[in-house]
């Protein structure tokens, strides 16, 4: 049982709103979407304030906020990507090379890297309809989603893999890493790691192999250095929360207290 004078959890929230306001602010680069994740972090964390079963009441807010800020950035990326191929596909001046796109599918690794690169739910739609076989009724059923939502997804996927198919870099970039040892994202997915020295040595030879050799990776190693060197300028210490956030905040702390 609480003693009387242990603060209440939204008095100890309301004590981590600069720093959580802070960590928004880096996140997103803007004032007003660091706000809003703010508040709707406080408001979830009231919610569910029967999951916090005590240790860092900072690092809970945190994981909060980033789990909100992941599916806000998700929604976005997918809506972006959506919107600049239909706009594509809604020119009557679009069009793609056919021999291009048949001379690419023949072969499956350019066809499974133009896959890889929709977004996931225009991705199950079309691995399920056209390479599993099922139909956009059960589709709908598999991915919870209605018929005619399913038939959306179906159809955007089929034009969003068409045009990733079109374009000619892969052919190219496949030309300039004959010969180089290990696929750039089995490096790259290690590269982070490799930075940290957190590899185990036959892994981190590999890489090292494969910076040497290849024409695109070490540019992007060399980047990837630099900004995390100049990742800690970000965080600004004399961030503090707008006053209208602050009222917002304190509203729903006193109505949950």
């Amino acid at each position: 049982m609480e003693s009387p004078d242990t603060p209440s959890l939204a008095e100890q929230i309301s004590a981590e709103i600069d720093p959580l306001y802070r960590f928004a602010l880096s996140l997103s680069g803007d004032p007003s979407r660091a706000a809003d994740l703010v508040q709707d972090t406080v408001v979830r964390a009231i919610e569910r304030q029967d999951q916090y079963h005590g240790g860092s009441l900072r690092a809970w807010l945190k994981r909060i906020l980033h789990n909100l800020a992941v599916d806000r950035a998700r929604r976005a990326s997918h809506e972006m990507v959506v919107e600049r191929v239909e706009d594509l596909w809604r020119s009557d001046d679009y069009t793609v090379d056919t021999a291009d796109v048949v001379a690419r599918i023949a072969d499956l690794e350019d066809l499974r890297d133009a896959l890889e690169s929709l977004p996931f739910i225009y991705r199950a739609a079309v691995v399920l309809h056209d390479a599993e076989g099922h139909t956009v009724a059960e589709i709908a059923d598999i991915t919870g989603v209605s018929l005619p939502a399913a038939k959306q997804r179906l159809r955007r996927g089929r034009m969003m893999l068409v045009s990733a198919l079109d374009e000619k870099s892969t052919a190219r970039s496949r030309a300039l890493h004959k010969g180089v040892p290990m696929r750039c994202w089995d490096a790259r997915q290690h590269i982070s790691e490799y930075l940290d020295g957190a590899l185990d040595e036959s892994t981190a030879r590999a890489v090292e192999a494969h910076l040497a050799h290849c024409p695109t990776c070490p540019p992007l190693y060399a980047a990837l250095v630099s900004v995390q060197n100049r990742m800690d300028d970000l965080r600004d210490p004399d961030s503090v929360v707008p006053p209208d956030l602050s009222d917002k905040i304190e509203a729903h702390l006193s109505g949950a207290g």
